[in-house]
């Protein structure tokens, strides 16, 4: 994983008002932590900082040039507005180069299961140990004609050179069961209605195979 490189502010304003003023300017609130360390709060450019993130992925890698002096940081919080989807504010661990860190690392399925299967991700991430510059985006696991009842776990997965599995090896990760029927997903359905109180719509009633016969009048 290769570091994005952005250029930071320090910041000496702090609180909410603060926190506005900066991101109306486009920039985004963040801070560094270290160990042993005071946190180190700072101002980053906000288009930067977010194409920085998306291409690092879950656990982006940047060098943050502070006063003329690059910190290599390790995200481990962003805070996303739900509605305008721009960044409100960045949490950092600094590292070193050749440091050991602990993540979590997105799975991701790939292939085609056997006929009528579903697969199921059990765990969507796994934690590893990995140098802090050489942390995989991602493990892919393959379930190419996999059949039902596989089972793979996260002792099932292939890590690149230098990464250690922290979890537990019977972690669960990917479940391939049968697909359920037509049947099944209606049953389900309906319970899932009923505990919610829902009523579904009678059909209405057939209507008489013959009309009712008129009243004869005699003259």
């Amino acid at each position: 994983m290769s570091a994005e490189k952005i250029t930071a502010e320090k910041r000496t304003e702090f609180g909410k008002g603060a926190a506005r003023r900066i991101r109306r300017e486009h920039k985004v609130p963040a801070v560094v932590y270290a160990h042993g360390s005071e946190p180190i709060h700072l101002t980053l450019p906000g288009h930067d900082t977010m194409m920085a993130l998306k291409h690092g992925g879950a656990n982006a890698l940047l060098e943050i040039e502070i006063d003329g002096q690059v910190q290599l940081a390790l995200t481990k919080q962003v805070q996303v507005d739900p509605v305008r989807r721009v960044l409100e504010h960045v949490d950092f661990v600094a590292v070193k180069r050749g440091e050991k860190v602990t993540v979590d690392v997105p799975v991701v399925v790939v292939g085609e299961a056997a006929p009528e299967t579903l697969v199921v991700t059990e765990n969507a991430a796994v934690s590893v140990e990995a140098e802090a510059t050489h942390i995989p985006e991602q493990i892919e696991v393959s379930v190419e004609g996999a059949e039902v009842g596989t089972q793979i776990t996260a002792a099932d997965l292939t890590l690149p050179a230098g990464v250690t599995l922290l979890a537990d090896a019977e972690l669960l990760v990917v479940n391939v069961t049968a697909a359920p029927t037509a049947e099944e997903v209606e049953a389900e359905l309906a319970e899932a209605e009923a505990e919610a109180g829902i009523e579904r719509d009678e059909p209405e009633a057939e209507a008489a195979d013959e009309a009712p016969a008129e009243e004869s009048t005699e003259e």
